[in-house]
């Protein structure tokens, strides 16, 4: 699998100069919104996503990462970066969506979401209406939009979770990991979700230690959620990780041919090849449709 990468990377490379140039360019007439998220904190979910979107951006693919964590500390601790603009200017129409975007690693784009948030229950319908269209410049020019999304089952989280098309649950193999992992899955079924689930399974000491973790999770989940979760991958247990929090760079940039970074690269094949199958070409629509919808009807 991580033959299959370097190939279509080094592919890329020789055919689109122009991603070079221009990081906004489109190669998909689609846009996937993919929701990240965990049951508890601290199994490494920012981390996944940041070198996720780097993985994909290396394939040639456009990304903007929403940092929908409320708090903008693991964005500055990753990348040492501080973004100037966070969601609220957008919330209060002082910027538009695009104005408010981070320039990231590998070309991919960062919006800060911060306590900002928590003003979404809040917006009026004329606020709401703006947000919705200035969301939908997204699709113009990405082709994933990953949400990095709060720990748990506040309802901040699952809105955003249930208006994304798709959902990438991080675990580690500890038992509280699964736990509430677990819980999470069992809160979205009962709020009537029905994305598209799949687990990658963090700091695992090999693939046999992943796909045993998988296997308990998934018979769980089918016996008594009648719910069935996607094997996404694994990434092993490394120090490297640690080493780049402490340079605050992304591990797949500092170490490039490590077998952490050769994870992150297979599952990110592993997502550029379903998308013929991830939805069709109305899926946007039906997040924002979804999301509206949510914090219209919602107060906290």
């Amino acid at each position: 699998m991580y033959d299959q990468a370097e190939r279509l990377r080094q592919l890329l490379k020789k055919t689109d100069k122009k991603h070079e140039v221009n990081c906004f360019r489109k190669r998909t007439d689609k846009t996937r919104i993919i929701a990240v998220t965990s049951g508890k904190g601290g199994v490494g979910k920012t981390n996944f996503t940041i070198n996720l979107a780097i993985s994909l951006s290396d394939l040639g693919y456009s990304v903007v990462v929403i940092d929908a964590d409320l708090g903008l500390a693991n964005i500055d601790v990753l990348l040492g970066v501080l973004p100037k603009e966070t969601i609220s200017s957008v919330l209060n129409k002082d910027k538009k969506i695009m104005d408010v975007m981070t320039d990231g690693p590998n070309n991919i784009k960062i919006i800060a979401g911060g306590s900002g948030l928590y003003d979404i229950f809040q917006l009026n319908h004329e606020k709401l209406e703006y947000l919705k269209e200035q969301l939908i410049e997204l699709e113009k020019f990405f082709d994933f939009v990953l949400i990095d999304t709060g720990a748990g089952i506040s309802e901040i989280v699952m809105s955003f979770i249930i208006s994304a098309e798709e959902v990438i649950l991080i675990t580690t193999p500890e038992p509280t990991s699964l736990t509430d992992v677990y819980a999470l899955i069992k809160a979205l079924r009962i709020k009537g979700c029905n994305n598209k689930l799949q687990l990658v399974i963090n700091r695992v000491e090999d693939q046999k230690e992943a796909l045993s973790v998988f296997e308990k999770l998934n018979i769980a989940s089918n016996k008594f959620l009648n719910t069935k979760i996607e094997n996404l991958g694994y990434i092993l247990n490394s120090k490297l990780v640690v080493d780049a929090v402490k340079n605050q760079q992304p591990f797949i940039t500092l170490y490039p041919n490590s077998s952490i970074a050769k994870n992150i690269n297979n599952i990110a094949v592993k997502i550029v090849g379903t998308f013929k199958e991830s939805g069709n070409n109305n899926s946007f629509s039906s997040f924002l449709g979804k999301f509206k919808s949510f914090f219209s009807n919602t107060k906290i």
